[in-house]
C-alpha cells in the first residue's frame, strides 16, 4: 500500500526505476527482480493478489513456517521474472534472426523497442507458485468458484489455470492476441514453486523450517 501511494505520488519515477525492464533497456537496474513483485499495476492488480497471498500463503505458511514461506515466495517471483526474460530474449532473437550484416527491419526493431521500453510489475507469478505449492500440498482439497459455480480439487483447478497461462501466453507472444499480461511469468512461478517442492520432498526438507538464527 505505501508502494502505491509512492506511485501516486512519484508515478513516473517508481515505475522507471523499480518495475522490471529487460536487461539492455535504458531503464534497467540490478536489483528490479526483486523490488517488481512490490509493484502492482492499479489497486484491483494489488488486491486480487494479496487476497490470492492471504487464502492460499497463509495455509502454506502454517505448514512450513514463515521463513521457509519467504524463502519459497522469494523465489518462485525471481524464478516467474528469469522465465518471463527468457521469452523476452527468444523474441529478440526472433526479431533480428532475418537481420542483414547488423540491420534488421524498421518493424523488428519496433518490436524489439517495445520489449525495452515495457515494465513488469507485480507479484502475480509468485502468487501461482503459491497457488502451486498449494494443490501439491494438499491436492484434493475442493476449490469453489462463484462464477461460474465450480467446485473441483485443487489439482485440477492449478492444472487447468496452467493451461489457460500456456495458451494465453504463447498467443500473446506470437501476436495473435494484443494483451499487457505477463503470462510467462505466471507460468516461471508455477515451474519453480513445482521444482522447488519435488526438490524439498526428495531431501526430506518440505517440513524443516529455516532459522535464519543458525545461519548468523
Amino acid at each position: 500500500m505505501f508502494v502505491m501511494i509512492f506511485c501516486a505520488l512519484r508515478e513516473d519515477f517508481m515505475y522507471e526505476t523499480f518495475s522490471l525492464f529487460y536487461p539492455t533497456s535504458p531503464f534497467f537496474h540490478w536489483w528490479q527482480p526483486i523490488t517488481h513483485l512490490f509493484m502492482h499495476g492499479g489497486f484491483w492488480h494489488l488486491f486480487f493478489n494479496m487476497y490470492t497471498l492471504f487464502i492460499f500463503g497463509s495455509v502454506l505458511e502454517r505448514a512450513w513456517g514463515p521463513k521457509k514461506f519467504l524463502i519459497f515466495y522469494l523465489i518462485t517471483g525471481l524464478g516467474a521474472a528469469a522465465l518471463h526474460t527468457g521469452v523476452e530474449y527468444l523474441q529478440i532473437l526472433y526479431y533480428t534472426k532475418d537481420s542483414y550484416m547488423g540491420v534488421i527491419s524498421a518493424d523488428a526493431a519496433q518490436q524489439i523497442q517495445t520489449i525495452n521500453l515495457t515494465p513488469t510489475v507485480g507479484a502475480s507469478g509468485a502468487i501461482y507458485g503459491t497457488l502451486i505449492g498449494y494443490a501439491m500440498m494438499y491436492p484434493d482439497n475442493r476449490l469453489s468458484l462463484m462464477f461460474p459455480p465450480v467446485s473441483l480439487k485443487a489439482k485440477w483447478f492449478v492444472l487447468i489455470f496452467a493451461v489457460i497461462e500456456l495458451v494465453t501466453g504463447l498467443t500473446s507472444v506470437s501476436g495473435i492476441t494484443n494483451v499487457s499480461i505477463a503470462h510467462f511469468a505466471h507460468l516461471g512461478g508455477m515451474l519453480f514453486g513445482w521444482l522447488l517442492i519435488l526438490y524439498w520432498r526428495k531431501k526430506a526438507k518440505l517440513y524443516d523450517y529455516v532459522d535464519w538464527n543458525d545461519h548468523i
